[in-house]
């Protein structure tokens, strides 16, 4: 790649590495400069730029992420469009993020240019979640460079799966000591099964039993012929030998024990053993707590059909320290109830105006107009609806009964907006009124722009990231602007006060500073059809 001062005349193609303020225009760092760009520059009397220039090996930052994140991509987990040389992965279900940590390293060693962060190796994830984030660092990386680490990401399979937790219908056996108290062991039983219950699986069967091996054995041998798995053992008294009583009872019980102790606090009294393929575990104390522990991990494992013994358990020290701490407060659930909020792939709803009277058109409504065989706007909602974008939302207004037999069998909410006539503006408020209060955003589309695809949309969705002052998003070809925009959540209150027959666009010039120019391959993002002539064209280019 070549970088730095760039004369106009060779400035045609090469990507702004600084942002460019000219009369009446500026663009911003990673602008792809158009023959138009360089012109205005020119006028500008601007000589020279800071630009990047792709050379005959180099190749561009979202092609090259895109390209690593496919091949880390396993099970479980799905990518987000790249943008500006960063592509998501996310979790699709519940389950445990399986990611090979020595592979990880060896892909961030190969060059500058490609990075890859992940999440801890087996953690536990929701659907939705980021699990790891593809970054190429400059605006292009060397193609030697994108082959090798896609051939570390897939040489053993996937460098990242998801493991899906399975069903399973667990065991409990508490044992009693004198002074034992039922109310201890009533909530030891519901924080279990509430462990179990964020699982997948179920508490099947509690049962309890004098502090002996004997009555131990008698009651792990009752839950094995009753098909209990795993059992989980909880001692009246902690284990402190393998010679214990609740290890002894295992034993007497048929199990073997596999494992003592483990290298995680609080969790270091966990017992592992086995019955044939069922697991057995002596619980350390920290288990009657709803709070992280080392249990936790062994029975995720488990549960995601992960190996776990001996050499797993004792690989477990780096990162074991769950204790609180001065100066560490922990990641999860405390006494207070807070927690933090693990990342996830934004939720952005799509709002498809579907309201206007056509007046340009005549007397047909242009989006009951077929182009080859279907609807204007049932090819917008189509795009929509193979798209990342949801819930979908239409606003309906004008000859609301034709408009809603056409969306019918999209079986998408719609809202009447019947203060159509008055403008776009009404129905667009219309529809942010109606979204769900967990849309962190939302893209706004026209029904009228039939050549708007799934990928428009997608390319936006990457985009946004409010933190990195990318809140509104709009797409670009050729240097120029077009729809359909999204919009971050804190300007919807401004987008209801906005009055008569135009969208949000004054926004973006009020907020610059938050807008992310998203350039897409393709000037679908221009054609709207507001006449019959305009109509006829794209019939024909469609023939």
């Amino acid at each position: 790649m070549i970088f730095g001062d760039t004369p106009l005349d060779a400035a045609e193609g090469a990507i702004l590495a600084h942002a460019v303020a000219i009369p009446g225009q500026r663009m911003k760092k990673g602008r792809r400069l158009s023959a138009d760009d360089v012109a205005a520059l020119g006028r500008a009397g601007i000589e020279t730029v800071v630009a990047a220039r792709f050379e005959a090996d180099d190749v561009p930052e979202d092609e090259a992420a895109t390209a690593i994140a496919r091949a880390c991509l396993g099970d479980g987990a799905r990518l987000q469009a790249a943008f500006t040389g960063r592509c998501n992965l996310y979790a699709e279900q519940a389950g445990l993020a399986v990611i090979e940590r020595d592979r990880v390293d060896r892909l961030n060693r190969i060059h500058e240019a490609v990075t890859i962060a992940t999440l801890t190796p087996f953690e536990k994830v929701e659907p939705g979640q980021l699990l790891a984030t593809v970054k190429i660092i400059p605006f292009a990386a060397p193609r030697a460079a994108v082959e090798a680490a896609s051939r570390i990401a897939a040489e053993a399979g996937p460098l990242l799966t998801i493991a899906p937790f399975r069903a399973r219908r667990a065991g409990l056996v508490m044992t009693t000591l004198p002074g034992t108290k039922d109310s201890v062991l009533a909530k030891t039983a519901a924080v279990l099964g509430d462990r179990l219950r964020q699982l997948g699986s179920e508490l099947a069967v509690e049962r309890r039993c004098d502090h002996s091996a004997g009555a131990v054995a008698e009651a792990v041998r009752a839950q094995l012929a009753e098909g209990r798995d795993p059992i989980l053992i909880f001692g009246a008294s902690a284990i402190t030998d393998r010679r214990d009583e609740v290890p002894a009872g295992i034993v007497a019980a048929g199990a073997e024990i596999e494992h003592f102790g483990m290298p995680v606090d609080p969790g270091n009294l966990l017992l592992l053993a086995r019955h044939g393929e069922v697991p057995v575990i002596g619980l350390p104390g920290c288990a009657r707590s709803p709070k992280l522990n080392g249990f936790d991990w062994v029975l995720q494992r488990l549960f995601s059909g992960q190996p776990v013994g001996r050499e797993e358990i004792t690989a477990m020290g780096a990162g074991g320290l769950l204790k609180e701490i001065v100066g560490r407060p922990q990641p999860r659930a405390g006494d207070t109830g807070a927690e933090v909020v693990a990342p996830r792939a934004p939720r952005i709803a799509a709002l498809v105006l579907a309201a206007g009277q056509s007046r340009r058109m005549g007397a047909d409504n242009k989006l009951l107009a077929e182009i080859d065989g279907k609807a204007m706007l049932a090819r917008v909602v189509e795009a929509v609806l193979a798209s990342q974008a949801g819930p979908v939302l239409a606003v309906t207004g004008h000859q609301a009964d034709q408009v809603k037999a056409v969306l019918a069998p999209y079986d998408i909410p719609m809202v009447d907006n019947p203060a159509f006539a008055e403008g776009l503006s009404t129905s667009m408020q219309a529809g942010l009124a109606a979204l769900p209060e967990d849309a962190d955003g939302a893209v706004v589309l026209l029904g009228d722009m039939p050549r708007i695809g799934a990928h428009h949309i997608d390319r936006l969705i990457a985009a946004f990231n409010p933190v990195e002052g990318q809140a509104i998003c709009v797409p670009t070809h050729g240097g120029k602007r077009g729809n359909p925009v999204l919009f971050a959540r804190r300007y919807f209150a401004e987008m209801q006060e906005v009055a008569g027959d135009v969208g949000a666009k004054h926004l973006i010039g009020l907020h610059e500073d938050q807008v992310a120019e998203v350039a897409m391959d393709d000037d679908g993002i221009f054609l709207d059809i507001d006449t019959p002539d305009a109509l006829v064209a794209i019939r024909a280019s469609t023939d």
